[in-house]
């Protein structure tokens, strides 16, 4: 704790931090990056930033990284102030180094990042209403709206092929394989579910060749809790957790936000008969993207509910990967725990189906 102390001190000279340290203290529950709250005092004023250590056995390229976050957060907060609003807690505004670089990295080759924490906010990590998912839609909406003038070109790929979903499956069939963990013989069920869906998965990444989809700036962590909500209006504010920005298609994001959200119950339970698209859910997420997501064109529109199928297949096709590797990726809390995760994630992807023509229409609704 006491070379922390240390670091934290040079972090504070290296980042421009004024004033008296009066408080620090360990922040959130990330499993990637470790978080502080820094609090300083000066001239009878409080200040406070979010100090993060950056995970580099995960983002083994910090430079890339943030020049990806710092070129996304700057471009937000220039929208918002060219527009008349005050963008100090619609984005986060990360804080130089003294080297121009927005990290550093420490003696002990730990590497660290300042920005200005947003006070009076608040996180939720379970959806107890329409409402909130519809804010959730409307404020993923306007984040993808707002870049749509982002020079893409800029963007360095931190995790390559994230969602490619074909090479999810090429890895899928490799696990399959090579059987490492000697599993293979109790998943022959979720075995032949993803290889009669194989056609799904090239069906993205197909329009991307044929040039009929646009690539876009995407977060690619599109869940619930990586939006910042205002205490006072409950508005969706500042979108958060920027680390796999991207480039990539706006239907990745809007999948895995029906997948992460509007499933019934939690992805590990292990009971599917709780599993099912809320179709309630679905429409209050659809009705407020599509209020701010302006630039979308008429086939991102289109496959919007097909997007929610297949970003559920993905995720349930990755729990099975790591499954048959011996469970090397995902962090699990008992030994059939990715097992559970993929059939609660191949339930949904059937009732999605089950559910794709509504899906179309409430689509259609807001379109």
């Amino acid at each position: 704790m006491e070379n922390q102390v240390l670091d934290i001190d040079i972090i504070c000279l290296k980042f421009g931090l004024s004033g008296e340290l009066i408080n620090f203290r360990k922040h959130g529950n990330g499993n990637i990056n470790r978080t502080y709250v820094l609090e300083f005092q000066e001239d009878g004023q409080i200040q406070k930033y979010i100090l993060q250590n950056i995970n580099t056995e995960v983002f083994k390229n910090p430079s890339r990284l943030m020049s990806n976050v710092a070129g996304v957060t700057n471009h937000i907060k220039k929208y918002y102030s060219d527009n008349g609003v005050d963008p100090d807690r619609r984005t986060l505004e990360f804080l130089q180094c003294d080297n121009g670089e927005y990290h550093f990295i420490d003696e002990n080759a730990q590497c660290w990042r300042v920005y200005k924490f947003i006070d009076d906010v608040y996180t939720c990590e379970v959806i107890d209403n329409e409402g909130v998912f519809r804010e959730a839609g409307r404020a993923f909406g306007e984040f993808q709206n707002i870049l749509g003038t982002f020079d893409i070109s800029t963007l360095y790929d931190t995790i390559p092929d994230f969602h490619n979903t074909a090479k999810r499956f090429d890895a899928f069939k490799q696990a399959v394989q090579e059987n490492k963990a000697n599993r293979l013989a109790n998943v022959k069920n979720e075995v032949d579910f993803v290889l009669a869906r194989e056609g799904d998965t090239h069906i993205l990444t197909d329009l991307i060749d044929e040039g009929k989809l646009p690539l876009r700036v995407t977060h690619n962590d599109t869940k619930l809790n990586n939006i910042l909500f205002d205490k006072t209006t409950n508005e969706g504010i500042c979108i958060i957790d920027l680390d796999t920005v991207m480039t990539g298609l706006s239907l990745y994001d809007f999948g895995d936000s029906i997948r992460s959200g509007a499933n019934k119950t939690a992805e590990d339970d292990p009971n599917t008969d709780n599993v099912g698209i809320d179709l309630g859910l679905y429409e209050a997420f659809v009705s407020g993207y599509l209020s701010t997501a302006k630039a979308l064109t008429d086939m991102e529109k289109q496959y919007l509910p097909f997007s929610a199928k297949l970003l559920t297949l993905e995720c349930g096709m990755r729990f099975l990967t790591d499954y048959l590797n011996g469970d090397t990726y995902f962090r699990t809390d008992y030994p059939n725990h990715n097992l559970d995760r993929c059939r609660n994630q191949f339930k949904l992807v059937e009732d999605i189906e089950n559910n794709m023509e509504t899906m179309k229409k409430i689509t259609e609704k807001y379109c």
